[in-house]
């Protein structure tokens, strides 16, 4: 899913960090910290994918993010909305491996069952995705990538406002074993958790 360049190290997906990596890696760059929450919030809390679009960004940091970097979401090769307003997403992760991500939408809240891998290792025998067998890992840029399609894309279906959010509960029960992707899966988990990114409670996800 990342793009490559001839004779270029590959393109960065910003997906991949949460707040504190994003600050290591744009300081890395000779930027200032303050430029990663900027940047983490275009993307996170405005759903923002196009750099040029950044306009509190420095015009050379724009100029130099574009040859550095790219926010890489998932091609959604299918979406069901039912009457009650529940959403199934299945989207393509490479290699022939599709994930499902499924909005559900309550009175009291709206829940998104985020997939952490493809097929699951575990094979509990009342669980279909056990069935598959296990493929491989999510990155924490593909885990965070269902939230960021599903937040934005409903924000939009819905009318909702900038301050509003579609999402307000996170469940990893989609695909995978969560625990068994720990290292990816924790990153995502605290850019859903950061005030800048999605600012969900920590009752909230689970």
């Amino acid at each position: 899913l990342r793009r490559l360049s001839f004779g270029s190290p590959p393109m960065i997906n910003l997906l991949d960090f949460d707040r504190d990596g994003l600050t290591r890696w744009c300081v890395e760059q000779g930027e200032k910290p303050f430029r990663a929450t900027q940047l983490f919030r275009w993307i996170h809390q405005r759903g923002v994918a196009d750099v040029d679009q950044m306009t509190d960004l420095a015009k050379p940091w724009r100029q130099k993010l574009r040859g550095l970097a790219s926010v890489v979401p998932l091609q959604a090769i299918s979406e069901q909305v039912s009457r009650d307003g529940t959403v199934k997403w299945l989207f393509d992760v490479g290699a022939g491996n599709a994930v499902e991500t499924v909005f559900i939408p309550e009175d009291d809240r709206c829940t998104l069952c985020v997939s952490s891998q493809a097929g699951c290792a575990v094979a509990c025998r009342f669980c279909s995705t056990g069935h598959q067998g296990f493929s491989r890992n999510l990155s924490t840029g593909e885990i965070l990538a269902q939230l960021w399609h599903a937040e934005h894309h409903l924000r939009r279906r819905l009318g909702l406002s900038e301050g509003e959010r579609a999402v307000t509960n996170v469940v990893m029960m989609g695909m995978g074993e969560p625990l068994q992707n720990y290292s990816a899966l924790v990153p995502a988990l605290k850019a859903m958790l950061d005030d800048h990114g999605y600012g969900l409670s920590r009752r909230r996800v689970t």
